[in-house]
């Protein structure tokens, strides 16, 4: 490593960047973040149009949570997780008020990935069974157990390392590419009857892991029957059902889990990111008492250094205390109908655009090569090779614009913090206005072949 790199270039010849290229990673610099702005060490602001990954919920620099951490921190800044503590206490009682009906017991790691580790361990254990079901374009996390049941992409990527035997897939509610070929509503949901025919394939299965609302692979809604009928199935076939609500959760979609939209009771419920408005790392698996019970006088195999830490727990009761004080549950589901609808209004502008998916503050804009066969405009393939991706290129503009969007293969995630003001929105929107003309002006290049 030269001792002489500038200090942004040290990062990036000595650290692994998650899910890029060593080598290729050349990241900006930040030094100061405040509300809906991040700045870097030249002095340039940037409107965080992505809550960082999906994550910055509250914004950046919230008084009341960096307060509970130091407090915290004056008080108890660690104990092991086999000791209570009023922190502990405390989030116990604010969470009994806002997750979905039932889910009244908790185990706290620090992670949305710990949180799916813990919550398939305990479906297995709670169950006696083996294998759990998940869907091809879902996302649960890196670790070997989570990254078993992620969809195509990053599994692959990985090139089976360190998986755990036992995940069956099903197709996911992906109306825009159905996976069966089949349009909604003549389709009679099929995809959710595909969830049915694993369980009764597998035969041994402990439970279904689903996001509600598939995130970093596109904001994928389901259909009004489609989660209520999988809840159905998995309770017919004795299988427990696993909200991942690590990205959709804490008011991101406009109701305080993006399940709560459908009605959704599942068995296990995993978050984390806004939790604690991402000032501090934090990760939950919620279950029902009957769930819990079932380990009643049995040893639960799990556990973690970090489990239940104090600097943690603090700030996230005081974030959920900061999304009442602040409305923004509600705030995210109006600006959510303004978000969606102006995005439309873009779409309609660039022939780039293929849909616009969202759901309050959550939105995605796929882009394709051609709109009537719905081509996108690069591929995962691509993507693993480490090509140049047009996603990527828009996103690159919209920076240059001062303004964070997230590029994932040919969709842009777009996620500002709750608290963002009309005048950010719009300042958002214009910047991905103007750059998609980078986008519109690859559609007569030679890309991908149509999907099928």
């Amino acid at each position: 490593m030269d001792p002489d790199a500038p200090r942004e270039d040290r990062v990036a010849d000595s650290n692994y960047p998650g899910w890029g290229f060593p080598g290729r990673w050349r990241p900006i610099r930040v030094v100061r973040a405040e509300g809906s702005t991040f700045w870097d060490d030249r002095g340039r602001a940037y409107l965080d149009f992505a809550s960082q990954l999906v994550a910055s919920n509250l914004g950046h620099g919230n008084a009341a949570v960096r307060d509970a951490i130091l407090r915290q921190a004056g008080e108890l800044d660690y104990v092991a997780p086999g000791f209570s503590t009023p922190a502990r206490e405390r989030l116990s009682e604010a969470l009994d008020g806002v997750l979905p009906k039932g889910l009244r017991r908790y185990f706290f790691s620090t992670s949305g990935t710990e949180a799916n580790e813990a919550a398939l361990k305990i479906a297995r254990l709670a169950t006696g069974r083996r294998q759990v079901v998940a869907r091809t374009r879902s996302y649960h996390g890196a670790t070997a157990g989570a990254l078993s049941v992620t969809g195509e992409f990053r599994r692959e990527a990985a090139g089976g390392v360190g998986e755990v035997p036992g995940t069956l897939f099903a197709p996911d509610c992906y109306c825009y590419r159905c996976p069966l070929g089949l349009s909604y509503p003549s389709c009679d949901v099929a995809c959710a009857e595909e969830v049915e025919r694993t369980i009764v394939e597998g035969g041994d299965v402990a439970a279904v892991i689903l996001e509600p609302i598939v995130g970093t692979n596109g904001v994928i809604l389901p259909v009004a029957e489609y989660l209520p009928r999988v809840r159905e199935i998995t309770r017919r076939h004795g299988a427990l059902l696993i909200a991942d609500e690590v990205m959709t959760g804490w008011g991101r979609t406009g109701r305080w889990f993006g399940g709560d939209h459908w009605g959704l009771e599942p068995d296990v419920l995993t978050t984390a990111k806004g939790l604690t408005g991402a000032a501090v790392p934090l990760g939950l698996t919620a279950t029902t008492p009957e769930v819990y019970d079932r380990f009643r006088g049995r040893f639960f195999p799990h556990g973690h250094t970090y489990e239940a830490h104090p600097l943690a727990l603090a700030p996230a009761a005081a974030a959920i205390g900061e999304y009442r004080r602040l409305g923004l549950v509600e705030k995210s589901r109006r600006d959510g109908e303004l978000l969606v609808g102006r995005l439309r209004d873009i779409a309609a502008r660039h022939p780039s655009v293929g849909e616009v998916r969202g759901l309050g503050l959550f939105a995605a804009v796929e882009l394709v090569r051609d709109r009537e066969r719905r081509i996108p405009m690069n591929t995962p393939e691509e993507k693993r090779a480490g090509r140049p991706l047009v996603a990527e290129a828009v996103a690159r503009a919209m920076m240059d614009r001062g303004v964070y969007a997230i590029a994932w293969v040919s969709h842009l995630l777009l996620a500002p913090p709750l608290i963002v003001t009309p005048e950010e929105l719009d300042r958002g929107l214009h910047a991905l206005d103007e750059s998609l003309v980078v986008a519109d002006a690859e559609l007569s290049r030679p890309g991908p072949v149509a999907p099928g």
